[in-house]
């Protein structure tokens, strides 16, 4: 099992910035790919980062590319994402997740991470 916790979220103005960070306990945090997700009101959860197990590559949404940066340290056990150039279309629950994502399994999709954590709230005011 690993446990993941998110935070960092909260209610920031069109054009600022945040850091979620989600905290994994456990099993080794660096034996798992991890990726962020959100769900907006009303709407599926979505893919929005990746970064393998190494941190050498990482995988963004098309929406997010160039203003998130996802990173993680897998001496504290922790990933990130960096979110700068907020809009209100990034409002949204934002969860994070750990795989065992092996060659030719896509980052992607949420059905291929196994654990997921609670979630954080980002609301963006215009």
């Amino acid at each position: 099992q690993v446990q993941l916790v998110e935070s960092g979220g909260g209610l920031v103005q069109a054009g600022g910035s945040l850091r979620l960070s989600c905290a994994a306990s456990g099993r080794t945090f660096s034996n798992y790919a991890m990726g962020w997700f959100r769900q907006p009101p009303g709407k599926e959860r979505v893919f929005v980062a990746a970064v393998s197990v190494s941190g050498d590559n990482t995988y963004y949404a098309n929406s997010v590319k160039g203003r998130f940066t996802i990173s993680r340290d897998n001496a504290k056990n922790t990933v990130f994402l960096q979110k700068n150039s907020l809009t209100p279309e990034d409002t949204a629950v934002y969860y994070c997740a750990a795989g065992s994502l092996s060659s030719g399994i896509s980052y992607y999709i949420g059905r291929n991470y196994i654990y997921w954590g609670q979630g954080t709230q980002v609301t963006v005011s215009s």
